[in-house]
Parts: structure tokens; sequence; C-alpha cells
């Protein structure tokens, strides 16, 4: 006979709809993915609190917090759903076309994701990618078809994810050779105030989806004793992508994340226009949901970016 603990269970749907919400602390962000209106999700959540006769979630204005009676249930909850799935998965096979959706912010998907999914893609024409880059969007990850998250400065995960490090955030003054040329050398610090220098904006680093301790040129002039002057530049700008395109095209000195520039340092198309880096101290981790890597196509590009920094 069943265990007189399922009377407590509702349907399924329930705790399927409860984990969205407490995966966002959100209700609209969860109405939002699962496709129904924010009164529905709000609805099931009250009707799963009155069948349990628990508080899960406490309300505040704007806000979500899980009860720790919610948060015990958020990972049972995960860690159910997760089986069922992975059961469906082994029941039907999971034959069809492969398809790793990551999220990442918008340089480092374009310039050091994009550079492996297509070396990986050499030996898995078959593996599609879908890739959601944002620097203002910070839920993204928590979408349920995201299989990967690239994140910087995250070092836990939750229930039902995997955690790996990938590299320090390290940024170091890069030019293009003729750049240097001509302008160059700069063997003392203060010779980079003479120079057009490149540098992010404030907005940049006050993004949702990065939201950390800015790494630019007054950071680096201090950490060598010095002080920027802060004289005119031709591009400050809150992407990365137009300043490295702008450094490519010879107009001036970036702090170049060597995660991102390694590609054009190994063509040769840009150069270190000082030996000393600088780094925040904090490091970029790739988060991937357990479940995802009970797909092939998720396990062995995962296995791909290990190798690729081990190399």
């Amino acid at each position: 006979m069943p265990s007189i603990k399922r009377r407590y269970l509702t349907s399924l749907g329930s705790f399927a709809t409860f984990e969205m919400a407490a995966k966002h602390l959100s209700f609209t962000l969860a109405a939002k993915e699962l496709n129904v209106t924010q009164g529905a999700v709000s609805q099931q959540i009250r009707q799963l609190e009155r069948a349990l006769d628990l508080l899960l979630f406490v309300r505040k204005h704007h806000a979500l917090e899980l009860t720790p009676e919610g948060a015990n249930l958020y990972s049972a909850a995960t860690s159910g759903l997760d089986t069922i799935s992975a059961t469906i998965s082994a029941l039907i096979g999971d034959d069809g076309p492969q398809t790793v959706t990551i999220s990442a912010t918008d340089a480092l998907a374009k310039y050091w994701l994009k550079p492996l999914i297509k070396s990986f893609r050499v030996e898995h024409p078959d593996v599609g990618f879908v890739v959601l880059a944002s620097d203002a969007d910070d839920t993204l990850r928590n979408y349920s078809e995201v299989d990967i998250s690239i994140l910087c400065g995250n070092e836990r995960c939750e229930v039902g994810e995997e955690l790996h490090f990938l590299f320090q955030e390290i940024a170091q003054p890069v030019c293009t050779p003729s750049f240097l040329a001509e302008h160059g050398p700069f063997k003392e610090v203060d010779d980079f105030n003479r120079v057009n220098l490149l540098h992010l904006h404030d907005r940049h680093w006050s993004a949702d989806a990065i939201g950390w301790q800015p790494l630019g040129w007054p950071e680096w002039f201090r950490s060598q004793g010095a002080e920027w002057n802060k004289a005119p530049s031709s591009l400050s700008t809150n992407k990365v992508g137009m300043l490295i395109d702008a450094t490519l095209e010879g107009e001036g000195v970036m702090l170049g994340w060597r995660p991102m520039v390694r590609a054009f340092i190994e063509q040769g198309k840009l150069v270190f226009a000082h030996p000393t880096p600088i780094t925040a101290g904090r490091g970029n981790f790739m988060i991937c949901k357990k479940k995802s890597l009970n797909r092939v196509g998720v396990a062995s590009f995962v296995e791909h970016v290990l190798s690729s920094l081990q190399a």
C-alpha cells in the first residue's frame, strides 16, 4: 500500500510550479517561463501551501524569500523532478538532435565561448547551440532550458548543479603592433598617460548581469603606484566588444581580458603593451545542470571546455 504520507501530495504540476517560483524567487518570472499568468502561479502556490499547511514563501514588497520549509521543499522538488526527467529520457531514448543552451555575458560569449563552440563542432557537427548573452539580464541562467551558465565571481551553485572553476579575471594593456611601434615603448607606467586609452564606462560594471567591482585603468594605475590622469579618450563605452574592435583598428590601448584577447595575441593582431597584468582576485566559473549532463552533447561540450583550459 502507498505510504500514508502520500496524502500530503497535490498534483505534480503544483510542485513544478513551486520549483520554478522558488528558483526565480518571482511569481512573475515563473509565469513567464511556464507561459501562464502570474495569477495562475500565485494560485497554485497558495493551494500547495494550504494542502501542506505550511508557509513556503515570505511575501515582501516586490520580493519573495523562501521560508526554511520552502527551502527544504525546493531541494526535494528539484531532486525529484530531475530524477523523473532523467528516467523518462532513459525510457524513451534521446537520439534526436542535440542542442546545448548556454548563458553568458556579451563579451565572454563572443570572444571566449564562440571559438570554443566552433572548435567543438568540428568533431560534433550534429550538436547545435543556443547562446543567451546579456550584460543586463541576470536572470538568464535561471531559465529551465539553460544547460550551462558562465558566471564571474560566483563560487556557489544550487541543488542539482555542478560547479567548475575556469580562470581568474586578469587584464593587461594591449594594442596593435603598429600602435606600439608608433607610440611605444611604454617603459614607465606614466607613459600611458600620453596616449589614447580606451576604457570601459562605469555603466558596464553596474549592469545587472555583472555587478562586480571595476577592473579598469584607475585600478591598473593604482596597482603600479601611479595615477591615471583621465585625459579625454576617443572611446569610453559599456561594451567590451566595441573596445576590442577599436583597439584592433589601432585606435589606442585597452585593458584586455586575457581569455577574450588570447586569440588576437596568438594571431599577432594584438600585443601586450606592458608586462604587468592586474587581477581583482575573482574567478570565472561554469555552472552545469546535472540533469543536462545526462545528455551526450552537453557532457561532451563541458569536457571540451575543461580540456581547452588544460591545454
